[in-house]
């Protein structure tokens, strides 16, 4: 198992449960890639991701924890998001349809609100109840389609039609099209859900994204590291094992066996040997480390650059003033922010009755992330003015005064390459795009002969619930094709 992203640990969690040995290789000094918390100076900082959504019934994060017996200790939260907008409204993201629909109305107006977001949620619910009945997908052999075939009912065959339909079209379809605030509003929700806007991202994938605030949002009391490290430890208990700071360099194939050079951090090189394979790291990273030509493989399936995005994220520790009834926020600028263009920031706060995030009392933690669009070509920029046009933001809406920061840090896509390794420090996965549709995207099978790959690049695409899903299918396609 190459990465030890939430992907990786799903495949890796229901493979250690079947009775295989299995050893996760992560380069890095700490288990879960983007998904993963870290101390500095005091506070503890998430490394990516922040939201938590997947506990719901029909949802993979669920299905997980229910197989491998871990007890989430989680959080729900009364208010998933608040949106904050350039004249200054701020919009309560609700879970509850109604709550959310009646405010999206006094917000937006009542022309057909209550019809386009009833509409999405129940595209929302279809997809998370097919999710699972579907883990052939994306077809790649003729057992596949054999399976799909078998699971197929004509539910599935309406609402699927709706992935040759883009987010626009649905938009054009209500009459919301000329509602330019409503427009702005989809587009910047979409960005961190799909990673796209709504021109591109198609009806099945975009409904669901818009609507994930619809469904259960959690907080895990001392970051989302407390999520990962009872998978690493269920995997301990089950004769495998996570190694950090084991950076794979090369991947052979010789009778039968996938052959891995690894280079431990002051050690000289190590040789890993296993049957079956599963990279949980970009395919863009995957492929330059076979010695076969896997990249000629996936040619034309690879997005480059200047399709992906990559991160600007700061984190705050700054002195408690006043209480947030919300602890996830995104504020849509009034400027684009300097150096990058980004239209929008994502703010997410420590909750509080989580004391543990900050050694010293009456302290808070801020973790905030903006997109940074073909990072190849913006891998440096002067981040200082960055950093002050987002504290400036931040002060202007409340959430902090200067004066009261204690300690701060910055990390542009240069520092997202480092960590993560992601080539161009790309993250947040594929985006969605028109031209390739749910069945075209990247599947689990790498080479037909024991290699899988799972995670933000192969289907179903982004976020928590997404990721958790590959591995899943991952695991799911190397039972049929091993007969585990």
């Amino acid at each position: 198992m190459i990465g030890s992203g939430m992907g990786s640990l799903t495949a890796a969690c229901l493979l250690a449960k079947e009775g295989k040995k299995v050893g996760v290789l992560e380069q890095n000094w700490l288990a879960g890639g983007c998904t993963s918390s870290y101390w500095r100076k005091g506070f503890v900082f998430e490394s990516g991701a922040t939201t938590l959504v997947g506990l719901d019934d029909d949802m993979p994060l669920k299905h997980l924890l229910e197989e491998i017996g871990i007890d989430l200790q989680a959080v729900e939260l009364a208010l998933p998001m608040q949106v904050h907008t350039q004249n200054g409204k701020i919009i309560n993201r609700y879970k509850d349809l109604a709550q959310w629909i009646t405010e999206a109305e006094n917000t937006f107006g009542k022309k057909n609100q209550r019809e386009f977001w009833e509409f999405c949620y129940r595209v929302s619910k279809f997809v998370w109840e097919t999710s699972l009945k579907q883990t052939a997908f994306p077809p790649t052999n003729f057992s596949d389609l054999l399976f799909c075939a078998k699971n197929v009912n004509l539910k599935q065959l309406r609402y699927g039609g709706y992935s040759f339909f883009s987010m626009k079209w649905l938009l054009k379809k209500y009459d919301l099209l000329e509602n330019k605030p409503f427009v702005d509003f989809v587009n910047e929700q979409l960005l961190i859900t799909a990673q796209n806007h709504l021109s591109e991202v198609n009806v099945l994938f975009g409904a669901t994204a818009l609507c994930y605030t619809n469904y259960g949002n959690y907080y895990v009391n001392g970051g989302l590291i407390n999520l990962v490290n009872p998978l690493v430890d269920f995997l301990k208990k089950n004769q495998s094992d996570v190694f950090l700071r084991h950076t794979v360099e090369k991947i052979s194939h010789e009778n039968g066996m996938y052959v891995l050079k690894v280079r431990q951090k002051g050690k000289d090189e190590q040789i890993f040997t296993a049957p079956i394979l599963i990279s949980g790291i970009p395919i863009n990273n995957t492929v330059e480390l076979f010695e076969s030509d896997l990249k000629k493989d996936f040619e034309g399936n690879i997005m480059e650059s200047k399709q992906l995005n990559s991160a600007f994220q700061m984190g705050i520790g700054f002195r408690k003033t006043k209480s947030f009834d919300c602890i996830h926020h995104q504020i849509h600028l009034q400027e684009p922010l300097p150096e990058i263009g980004a239209a929008s920031i994502f703010l997410s706060l420590n909750h509080s009755e989580d004391h543990s995030r900050c050694d010293t009392p009456n302290t808070m933690v801020g973790s905030i992330s903006t997109h940074v669009r073909n990072p190849k070509e913006k891998m440096t920029f002067d981040k200082e003015k960055v950093e002050n046009a987002i504290i400036d933001t931040l002060e202007r809406h409340g959430f902090l005064k200067k004066e009261d920061i204690i300690y701060q840090h910055s990390s542009t896509p240069t520092a997202w390459e480092k960590w993560t390794r992601r080539k161009h420090g790309f993250v947040g996965g594929y985006p969605q795009y028109m031209h390739i549709k749910p069945w075209q995207m990247i599947g689990s099978r790498l080479d037909g002969q024991g290699a899988y790959l799972c995670g933000d690049t192969t289907y179903p695409g982004q976020g928590i619930p997404g990721v958790v899903l590959s591995g899943i299918i991952a695991y799911q396609k190397i039972k049929r094709d091993r007969k585990l």
